[in-house]
């Protein structure tokens, strides 16, 4: 375990970070290793341990840890989050990802209930998912299309607001409903798993990007369809597919967010994500220097354990460094911006950027210290580099969050 370098931790965070390392350890990491060696239609199959995984996780109320205290959540604090967020990441970014996801719909749901008062919101969506203890609810984020991916998170630039340019899921007022029609592509993460989906689409696309909205769309209802499970090379235990809309009818209660608040909803979305996407890729950073640790601590070479040759020293620094800083910033950047309106949107992205690479990095390495071992399915930090690569392309890929967050640099940052 990683020496915890704030001093006013207390005694209950310290508590909060060893039941979840626990659960992380003995829960997920286990079921991850099995079900990354399962095809995509194995995965999500009636008896695989992923389920066993799901009712465990909502038996012990994890579900709920973006919750507060008034809806049955833990209340947690950003400090809090952090932690638990780590070390799921640290068993699994993959299933970290998929039970993450899971409750977005419902937050977003009870958040927008609290604002308005809608009792509705509360008694159909809300209330089921907090009291749901054996994973039946099941949220989803739909925003990524065929033809549009880290491009719908870019608002504030020109093409944003280009009418040429909108989401292929559309939606139209009829009465008191809306209807959606379009087409989400196959990384939506447990797209084909999913209850519930929080879907980004267009309303008014006289205003490009920039005419979004946001709706809760049950996925049992008349119209829906989904594509078959993703087959990829890492994160395989993370169920992404395809969702289909065609003519779906959602009474208009369900359409949370408006054109004319949307802009300020991806903006709050990207910082969150990509603190998030930060944090948990900081876990899968510290699990790959782990492993090299371990490994370097009994392999031995030369008469001795090969930690003790000093260029085996300087690398395992470099990873060491590498860990330590990804974790300062992801945790400076997630208090900073939980508790701030609007976020600094710029710091989430560098965040993201950084631990997302360094999570790269420090597994391309561990490998290298591992030798021929490194590259055997037998060591689990083949599997850490796999999962690490898609990092840098979910979410935002690396390069376009770049751009977005240089805008702003360009713009706002003062001298």
């Amino acid at each position: 375990m990683y020496l915890e370098l704030n001093k006013d931790l207390t005694p209950e965070q310290a508590t909060l970070r060893d039941e979840t390392h626990r659960f992380a350890a003995e829960v997920i990491r286990p079921a991850a290793i099995e079900l990354d060696k399962l095809t995509p239609e194995e995965v999500i199959a009636p008896e695989s341990v992923l389920w066993d995984v799901f009712r465990k996780y909502y038996g012990q109320g994890y579900h709920l840890r973006g919750f507060p205290k008034d809806l049955g959540g833990p209340g947690l604090g950003p400090l809090d989050a952090h932690i638990v967020a780590e070390e799921f990441g640290w068993a699994s970014p993959g299933l970290s990802i998929s039970l993450g996801v899971t409750a977005m719909p419902f937050t977003f749901a009870a958040r927008y209930a609290a604002l308005t008062g809608n009792k509705d919101l509360m008694d159909d969506l809300v209330t089921p998912y907090v009291e749901d203890r054996e994973g039946k609810y099941i949220g989803c984020w739909a925003i990524t299309e065929p033809e549009h991916g880290s491009d719908g998170l870019l608002f504030g630039t020109k093409q944003f607001h280009d009418p040429d340019i909108t989401f292929d899921v559309q939606a139209r007022p009829d009465g008191d409903d809306w209807i959606i029609s379009g087409q989400k592509s196959a990384w939506v993460s447990d797209g084909t798993i999913a209850t519930h989906a929080c879907t980004f689409l267009t309303i008014d696309p006289s205003r490009g990007m920039n005419g979004g909205g946001v709706a809760i769309i049950p996925l049992d209802l008349p119209g829906v369809s989904k594509g078959p499970p993703l087959n990829k090379l890492g994160q395989r235990d993370l169920n992404q597919g395809e969702i289909f809309f065609d003519e779906v009818r959602i009474p208009r209660h369900y359409m949370l967010v408006d054109p004319d608040t949307y802009p300020a909803i991806i903006d709050g979305i990207l910082a969150g994500a990509n603190a998030g996407m930060s944090t948990s890729f900081t876990g899968l950073a510290r699990a790959a220097f782990e492993e090299a640790l371990a490994y370097t601590r009994q392999r031995v070479q030369g008469g001795k354990p090969i930690c003790e040759h000093q260029l085996v020293q300087h690398k395992l620094f470099e990873m060491f460094r590498k860990v330590e800083s990804a974790r300062a910033l992801s945790r400076a950047v997630s208090i900073y911006n939980r508790s701030t309106v609007p976020p600094a949107t710029e710091y989430s992205i560098a965040a993201k950027v950084h631990c997302t690479q360094t999570a790269f990095e420090v597994a391309s390495d561990a490998i290298q210290l591992m030798g021929g071992y490194g590259l055997s399915k037998e060591f689990h930090v083949e599997k850490i580099f796999r999962d690490a690569r898609a990092s840098m392309i979910e979410d935002g890929s690396n390069e376009v969050l770049g751009l977005a967050a240089a805008r702003r640099i360009v713009d706002g940052y003062q001298i």
